[in-house]
């Protein structure tokens, strides 16, 4: 089927103009005024898209989300079909979430797992990155095998049941620099937090509030030096992912001086809540526990400059939702409060609302933050991240000028709360395409399970 996209403004990363977009079998065709979509479309019936007044986005990448991934003794409550059903609905084309090769097994092994908890499920194309736990030569040989079947990026946790420690994240980078690969690292020092959990719990603090206190910045902060110290060794770019604080970009900052590639992301909820969400009676603010944690009001200050001036290249969600049920695994004991939150289906009307309506990144900026990097920092450029012809015809039509209110009740992700509950947006997501299919109209879900596999390549940010 052609589409014909009309009246709407078109946005790219490198800036934004009035026009219309032909969509045939899949990709897009052309761009170009009225008349000449019109002309491409001849005698053959187009159907007609309106977009008048509406922003016309590239399909959204979010690099980082957690689906049915078993976890602190549960399992977050969106799986790769309740998720991937909110991420389109959020204009979300693309996911890419993290498979797991746990102790004991093969990369092999993690990557069919995950291929089968996704497989037919997905109503948005996805891919994998592969967390490592366990480093052997078997391993290091399989990296090949990995980037081979398009798993081109690598996890590493340096906190955590499956963290790994500085010799083998040295020699994971200095493999991944041989293969062309590229690791994302989750940066806080584990035994800062493991020592001050353990005097947290010594003097009786069992509740929400322990978590922050547990978590300081200058635990991420030190953890991103020692990996940038350990990358710049092994001469490989790296990846931070989530940041939250003023303390870690300026570490980032001087890596940079130095000569380092050092790429940076963050996540709406450290743009837009902070700590004090932590001091909620009760179990409120267990809604809000994440790792690392909300910070403060000038940590959210550093990281909106940052966005602007380019220094954080990507906005991801690291969604890892759980039900007020399974936070409650945690009212006896904070360091049981299952680590995560719901943001896949938001992050684009928060991003507009909160960042372009307000002036501090303009569409351009958004398109690149939530389009283009992630397509050319996860090796899918340019068949995604760009609206430009031969690309797949992954498209968002948001409509600007609105008002509308987030609540857990009209949500799709699979939970009984919305972290951003209340929160007013001026955006809407209205039509969304998938490879050239409609797949949201008018804000409503038309077609389900259509998405694929996508096999990357490597990066090229």
């Amino acid at each position: 089927m052609k589409y014909w996209i009309t009246g709407g403004t078109i946005v790219n990363g490198s800036g934004r103009f009035p026009g219309d977009v032909l969509v045939e079998e899949g990709k897009i065709r052309a761009l170009g005024t009225p008349d000449e979509i019109a002309g491409l479309c001849g005698g053959d019936a187009c159907t007609r898209v309106d977009a008048s007044g509406c922003l016309v986005f590239p399909g959204f990448i979010d690099a980082h989300t957690h689906f049915d991934l078993h976890v602190a003794g549960t399992v977050t409550a969106d799986d790769f079909a309740t998720g991937t059903r909110a991420a389109i609905k959020g204009g979300t084309t693309t996911i890419v979430d993290f498979a797991t090769q746990y102790p004991g097994e093969s990369m092999a092994q993690g990557l069919a797992n995950w291929n089968q908890k996704a497989e037919g499920k997905c109503s948005c194309d996805y891919g994998f990155h592969m967390s490592i736990t366990e480093w052997t030569p078997e391993i290091s040989r399989e990296v090949a095998d990995m980037m081979e079947a398009g798993v081109t990026s690598f996890k590493l946790y340096m906190t955590y049941d499956t963290q790994v420690d500085d010799k083998t994240i040295f020699q994971i980078l200095r493999r991944l620099r041989e293969a062309g690969g590229i690791a994302g690292v989750h940066c806080e020092n584990s035994g800062m937090i493991a020592a001050l959990q353990d005097e947290a719990k010594a003097a009786g603090r069992m509740g929400v509030a322990s978590h922050p206190a547990t978590r300081p910045a200058a635990a991420e902060a030190e953890a991103i030096d020692r990996l940038l110290r350990l990358a710049e060794t092994a001469d490989t770019p790296v990846i931070v992912v989530h940041l939250t604080c003023g303390e870690g970009l300026s570490v980032i900052r001087r890596a940079r001086e130095r000569g380092q590639k050092v790429y940076a992301e963050t996540c709406p909820q450290y743009l837009l809540m902070d700590d004090s969400l932590y001091g909620l009676g009760g179990m409120e603010g267990a809604k809000y526990v994440c790792a690392p944690p909300l910070r403060t009001k000038q940590d959210q200050a550093c990281l909106w400059q940052a966005l602007a001036s380019g220094e954080i290249q990507t906005i991801s969600t690291d969604h890892c939702s759980f039900t007020t049920a399974q936070k409650e695994l945690g009212r006896e004991d904070f360091t049981k409060i299952p680590g995560g939150m719901p943001g896949v289906e938001t992050r684009a009307v928060l991003l507009y609302t909160y960042g372009v309506e307000t002036g501090r990144i303009r569409p351009e900026d958004m398109c690149r933050l939530l389009a283009e990097n992630p397509a050319k920092l996860y090796g899918m450029f340019p068949q995604k991240g760009i609206l430009a012809p031969g690309s797949d015809a992954d498209i968002v039509v948001m409509r600007t000028g609105v008002s509308d209110t987030i609540t857990a009740s009209g949500q799709l992700q699979n939970v009984d709360y919305a972290p951003f509950e209340g929160w007013e947006t001026s955006a809407r997501v209205e039509q969304v395409f998938l490879r050239g299919r409609h797949v949201v109209q008018d804000g409503r879900i038309a077609m389900e399970k259509q998405g694929r596999y996508v096999a990357r390549g490597r990066y090229s940010l």
